[in-house]
């Protein structure tokens, strides 16, 4: 037996009965369709930079995509698990290697390089990304999904 999110197994049902095209304005890959994604901000990993410009706020429902971009200054990761756990990776892209996971903890940079993270935010709630073992602000990012 196959198990399905209860979003996943909602647009399924929705692309496959016509509302997709008709109710939704998605088009028939639903709440996937490209009238549907986002680009966020880069967060940006390096010696002493700050994570990012803003805090991110998201919607539930929408599909984001995001570039951590690490700079080689030092070996330095992103933790967050509770964020990790509130949405549904979709894909992660390195190098033009395509990961689907089934969830993620954590994600670490030993040189420089750029990781994109296409996800679907779902519950709604405040969270972290960090850097681990820092207490500075700026080696921290706030997100907030509503």
């Amino acid at each position: 037996m196959i198990r399905l999110p209860a979003f996943a197994l909602a647009a399924a049902l929705a692309a496959t009965s016509g509302l997709a095209d008709d109710d939704s304005g998605f088009g028939l890959a639903g709440i996937l369709s490209a009238s549907n994604k986002e680009d966020l901000p880069p967060i940006t990993l390096g010696a002493g930079l700050p994570l990012a410009d803003a805090p991110l706020a998201l919607k539930s429902g929408t599909y984001y995509e995001i570039e951590i971009e690490a700079d080689g200054s030092q070996e330095l990761a992103l933790v967050g698990a509770d964020f990790f756990r509130a949405i549904w990776i979709d894909e992660i892209v390195i190098e033009g290697l395509e990961i689907r996971p089934l969830g993620l903890d954590s994600v670490e940079f030993d040189e420089a390089g750029t990781m994109e993270i296409g996800f679907l935010a779902i519950k709604p709630g405040s969270y972290v990304l960090r850097v681990p073992g820092s207490t500075g602000e700026t080696q921290r990012l706030d997100i907030t999904i509503e």
